[in-house]
């Protein structure tokens, strides 16, 4: 896909899951492909440490929070969607799961989140990145939201995967899946892992790597303690 074609995708494709696809997606999250996926994010997740405050940003109905719920039950856990349907659908999941004290659920944007300042310790955003309009501005605020020394772990489909990312794809979860995969990375936006790190380059977040956890790039990231060097600014 050529950059001016999915720019253009980029623009026209919507943030946010609106009704009745919500439903159609919330269905989806309950089969089991999407339930090893969200365990091993959630493994994942802690191996990066127990963190007590997690944002998971683009949190769809909900459940990567639930399966890290079960990994760090005494967390605080936020979920933020951009789309009102998914939010919704999202606190009935924690309504029905006897989650709703435990894990809040709010409406917004990642490029505006409704947050204050330095309040949490890990923000976690899985297969949302490519959906943002304004992905810098996305960084910028969880860097605002992030705790010094806290850490952002941003998974997504790239465009490309290494060949051995891919053979253990094809061995995890059959050649079918992964053609679906290659299919689908013609009508999203996604970025390549390069783009990925390059992003966070250009934000005041420093990139510690990037690496694959499964078919998802994770997009290491942290935010500088008091008296650490700030990461150099690159130009994009």
């Amino acid at each position: 896909m050529s950059f001016r074609w999915r720019a253009l995708v980029k623009r026209l494709h919507p943030e946010g899951i609106p009704f009745p696809g919500s439903v159609v997606y919330n269905a989806l999250s309950r089969t089991e492909i999407f339930r090893r996926h969200y365990e091993r994010v959630a493994r994942d997740v802690c191996r990066h440490g127990a963190a007590r405050r997690i944002l998971d940003i683009g949190t769809g109905p909900g459940r990567l929070l639930k399966t890290i719920r079960r990994r760090l039950p005494g967390a605080t856990l936020v979920g933020l969607d951009i789309s009102p349907a998914m939010a919704a659908q999202a606190r009935a999941n924690m309504d029905a799961d006897g989650h709703r004290r435990r894990i809040a659920i709010v409406a917004g944007g990642a490029d505006a989140l409704p947050l204050a300042d330095a309040t949490f310790d890990c923000v976690v955003s899985t297969g949302s990145l490519h959906h943002w309009k304004d992905p810098l501005r996305g960084l910028a605020e969880i860097h605002r939201v992030l705790a010094p020394g806290g850490r952002g772990l941003i998974y997504d489909l790239v465009r490309r995967m290494p060949p051995a990312v891919c053979r253990t794809v094809r061995q995890h979860y059959g050649g079918f899946r992964l053609a679906l995969l290659w299919l689908h990375s013609f009508e999203e936006p996604f970025l390549s892992a390069e783009e990925m790190a390059a992003l966070g380059r250009q934000s005041a977040l420093a990139v510690d790597g990037t690496r694959f956890v499964g078919a998802l790039c994770c997009l290491m990231l942290r935010k500088t303690s008091p008296g650490e060097p700030a990461p150099r600014q690159k130009d994009a």
